[in-house]
């Protein structure tokens, strides 16, 4: 039996599949592992291989996050290099391959089914017109996607290290705030998990909300992000509320910047790990009138299809289809 492995490596876990040719969708096993007790990739895939009793795997294709060139990469928000030569021969792998993990989730998109997505807008869509894929998690990605002979290929980006352009009073004041600790900002600074919990920070820090000491200790407990989100879906809290309102208004205006410049009339996808957690707050309208908010061309932008990949495993679908060429 011929085996494949594939690998979404992302800022804070890995999540792994091995599986046979053309089953990517029902592995032999799945599993996520947190990056932060793993001193690296070939650390966990000791433990993954194991637990999956394969021997026998052919091939290999790791989705990172990070710019990826040549067959050494470091990642962004892991302090890991990954070899791919040194993967292959420390596990017997006769190919290995590695990619940029917003390219393995432009390539799972041709994978995805209607339930996997929630529509925000349903636009014109054009057969074969560019396509384009931005996602926050740990990180910002974004990649587009051109039909080129017969189908889809997908060119990633650093698009998420883009300069954050603000567009009220309120953002000037975050970005004077962000600039104090960074110097830089990015929109991934923002529009991130980190970048919540840096909006509820400076919030807090300006004196224009506080927190409930229930809010405090669940941050204080385990996933800050995770708790300023819960808490503005669950318990309401003005904080928390005013936080993520912040934070879907500054991602709706970056994609807006993105589409504006691919023009994608194939489609935009939403992806990453916490659109999927927070539908109901992009679906109340701040991130659609941020999205169409570019003055003369609102009209041109009401016209892309827009939705929500709700799956967590696209980029890693992607990637198992890297793996079985």
């Amino acid at each position: 039996m011929t085996y494949f492995l594939a690998g979404d490596i992302g800022g804070t876990k890995a999540l792994l599949q091995v599986f046979e040719a053309g089953d990517a969708h029902t592995p032999v096993l799945r599993k996520s592992y947190p990056g932060a007790g793993y001193a690296g990739l070939a650390e966990i895939l000791e433990v993954f291989l194991r637990d999956a009793g394969v021997h026998d795997v052919a091939a290999a294709c790791f989705a990172l996050a990070g710019p990826v060139s040549g067959r050494k990469v470091k990642l962004t928000n892991l302090p890991w290099e990954v070899d791919a030569d040194a993967l292959a021969a420390r596990f017997n792998l006769a190919q290995v391959a590695l990619i940029n993990d917003f390219e393995a989730v432009g390539l799972g998109v041709a994978a995805l089914q209607s339930s996997d997505l929630f529509p925000l807008q349903q636009g014109e869509a054009q057969t074969h017109g560019v396509r384009i894929v931005v996602g926050a998690g740990t990180g910002l990605g974004v990649a587009w996607l051109a039909w080129h002979a017969g189908g889809y290929a997908v060119h990633p980006s650093e698009g998420g290290h883009a300069d954050f352009a603000p567009t009220d009073e309120l953002q000037y004041a975050l970005l004077q705030y962000l600039q104090q600790r960074h110097g830089h900002v990015s929109y991934e600074r923002i529009v991130s998990g980190p970048g919540l919990v840096a909006i509820y920070e400076f919030l807090r820090d300006s004196g224009r909300s506080a927190p409930s000491p229930a809010l405090s200790a669940a941050m204080e407990a385990g996933d800050a992000a995770a708790a300023i989100a819960g808490f503005a879906c669950g318990q309401g809290e003005t904080i928390a509320t005013q936080a993520l309102d912040v934070f879907t208004q500054i991602y709706g205006a970056f994609v807006g910047n993105v589409a504006l410049m691919a023009l994608p009339r194939g489609g935009i996808y939403v992806a990453g790990g916490i659109a999927a957690k927070i539908v109901a707050q992009m679906q109340r309208g701040e991130f659609m009138r941020a999205f169409l908010d570019k003055g003369r061309f609102t009209g041109l932008l009401s016209t892309f299809p827009l939705s929500i990949v709700t799956t967590p495993q696209i980029g890693l679908l992607g990637a198992s289809l890297v793996a079985q060429k």
